[in-house]
């Protein structure tokens, strides 16, 4: 990892990768709030044709991208200055220009969060083909973690094209050779899927979900069976460790979705692949 690596192409480059994190951010806090209310409305227009329902009135278009994005108090359209990545949340000082409602503090974090993320991935792979890539992985992996934290859903809109995208990377020999990505894709959901049966068999209850499976056979997709070992460990321990304090602070006892560990763990074992898989093979 280089600040070299950053700067290699001089500083333009790097505010226009720094620019380009931050605005991704943004649109993922749009893809985290908007696709879990897509699935839903689309599972009960599902449900009620199955059921022989009347179909419910078609309403306004609602995808990721219309309508515009609103305050969730008063309703007010957010103008496109207030919609600036970071800058205008710190210009209106975290409140609605129309309304002075809150604005939450994590639509800025993520965009910092996911500029940071990719700054890191180029700092490790360069200006390449591998760093878009790697990108790609590392925002898909930063939404998948939110909507899982927020709902307990890993929807198949962005686990399965993850798996499918890291097969065909890998095609050409990306970040491991085809026959370790097909093994670990087959291995990753094999594991979490004898886990859930056997906890399912011993208790009776689900201890988690298919779309855990899924992420990790994205996850050995992208990174190989001999990642696998390594990312199941880190995310264990991470899921204990930050699992434990959110119990502490909340004082909840509601289950806690292992998909945003698996998203840390993976995300670990792209940026220090060659360690990790060392580690397992020695």
């Amino acid at each position: 990892m280089s600040l070299d690596a950053l700067l290699s192409q001089g500083w333009l480059i790097f505010g226009l990768l720094l620019w380009t994190g931050l605005s991704v951010g943004s649109f993922l806090n749009v893809v985290v709030y908007r696709l879990p209310v897509m699935l839903q409305r689309g599972w009960r227009a599902e449900a009620r044709e199955a059921l022989e329902l009347e179909p419910v009135p078609p309403t306004q278009a609602f995808n990721l991208m219309v309508p515009r994005s609103r305050c969730p108090h008063c309703d007010s359209q957010i103008s496109a200055w207030q919609n600036i990545p970071v800058f205008s949340w710190l210009v209106l000082r975290g409140r609605c220009a129309a309304c002075n409602a809150r604005i939450s503090t994590r639509y800025p974090a993520v965009e910092v969060l996911t500029a940071l993320v990719s700054l890191t991935v180029v700092a490790v792979f360069g200006y390449t083909w591998d760093a878009m890539f790697a990108l790609l992985f590392s925002w898909l992996l930063i939404a998948m973690a939110l909507i899982d934290f927020d709902t307990r859903l890993l929807p198949d809109n962005l686990t399965l094209p993850l798996l499918w995208l890291g097969l065909l990377f890998n095609l050409r020999g990306g970040f491991v050779d085809l026959q370790s990505a097909v093994i670990g894709a087959a291995v990753g959901y094999l594991i979490l899927w004898g886990i859930y049966w056997a906890f399912k068999l011993l208790t009776g209850k689900d201890g988690m979900g298919y779309g855990d499976f899924k992420l990790l056979a994205a996850l050995g997709a992208w990174l190989g069976w001999q990642a696998l070992p390594m990312v199941i460990l880190i995310s264990s321990v991470v899921g204990i460790l930050l699992g434990g304090t959110v119990l502490l602070i909340r004082k909840i006892r509601e289950p806690i979705p292992f998909g945003p560990f698996l998203a840390i763990a993976g995300w670990v074992g792209l940026v220090w692949h060659d360690s990790v898989v060392s580690l397992v093979l020695t």
